[in-house]
């Protein structure tokens, strides 16, 4: 099997093919794109590609998921 859908012209795309938009910080969980960002990205020059995957490892943070459970009280 290949995988001709994912195959792109454009240069420099964080995608991972892991597309899912985190409900409250509304970024994707798998590059860390903004909605905007992912839009408007065939339409982005190369420098402003690089500008944005330069912020995007300082996104993944943001959307970490937090175990929860009870607090003990012991």
């Amino acid at each position: 099997m290949t995988d001709d859908v994912w195959i792109r012209d454009e240069p420099l795309s964080p995608c991972n093919k892991v597309c899912q938009i985190h409900p409250e910080m509304r970024i994707c969980i798998g590059c860390y794109r903004t909605i905007n960002e992912i839009a408007t990205w065939s339409r982005l020059t190369d420098m402003e590609r690089r500008e944005i995957m330069e912020t995007l490892p300082n996104r993944a943070p943001m959307i970490a998921k937090r175990r929860g459970g009870r607090a003990r009280t012991r």
